[in-house]
């Protein structure tokens, strides 16, 4: 990326939204995630540039919900990087019989039409992960299977539209081999503050190691 002031923008569902304030307080409105953590990181050591980091994560939202918002949450706001992490409400919601599976269609058009009106800007795309605590573990086997099949899922976005994935699931997996998962992932799905920072370790290691990284 060039060296001038970047627009760095976050999406995604809860585990992005970090209970982030909606006005325009610069001390809450990144969330309390891994999103701050990787803004604080870059924004201290890019001060000269003074990125422009922005948080649209919401709670809830599977990628129908994302796409749904995508011209006003991020089309508009015309970043140059695009960092989407999605997946675990669409497994979640798949498995309670709330809803069908459409996690790769509208993947694939909200990721084909952000090509389409911003062919400049990089994106990123997140591996959804989960561990076996709270609410993943009565349905277990099943939860892991589809995040498994999610995943794969998004390796293949990455690669058919020129973006950089972030693995996540082996990396939880590692860390917490031996222990109890909820020191990461206190309910299977949402991250404890070592699990943000873990996300946003992988995500600085792999990010800006690759053509798109913030410089």
């Amino acid at each position: 990326m060039n060296p001038r002031r970047q627009k760095i923008l976050f999406q995604g569902d809860s585990i992005t939204d970090g209970n982030r304030d909606r006005n325009e307080d610069p001390n809450h409105i990144l969330g309390h995630g891994y999103a701050f953590t990787i803004a604080s990181k870059l924004g201290f050591e890019l001060a000269s540039y003074r990125p422009h980091f922005i948080n649209r994560g919401v709670s809830g939202n599977r990628v129908a919900d994302l796409y749904a918002r995508w011209d006003e949450d991020a089309i508009n706001l015309n970043p140059d990087l695009i960092s989407i992490m999605i997946g675990v409400n669409d497994v979640w919601r798949n498995i309670t019989g709330q809803s069908g599976d459409r996690f790769e269609r509208a993947y694939r058009h909200l990721l084909a039409e952000t090509k389409d009106m911003l062919p400049s800007a990089g994106l990123v795309l997140c591996e959804p992960f989960i561990l076996k605590a709270g609410v993943t573990e009565e349905k277990w086997e099943e939860w892991r299977k589809r995040i498994d099949d999610y995943s794969r899922i998004v390796r293949q976005l990455a690669e058919d539209y020129d973006a950089v994935f972030v693995p996540l699931q082996d990396a939880f997996d590692k860390v917490s081999s031996g222990m109890d998962a909820a020191y990461w992932i206190w309910d299977g799905v949402h991250p404890t503050a070592v699990g943000h920072k873990l996300i946003a370790l992988e995500w600085l290691s792999v990010v800006q190691n690759s053509p798109l990284a913030i410089r």
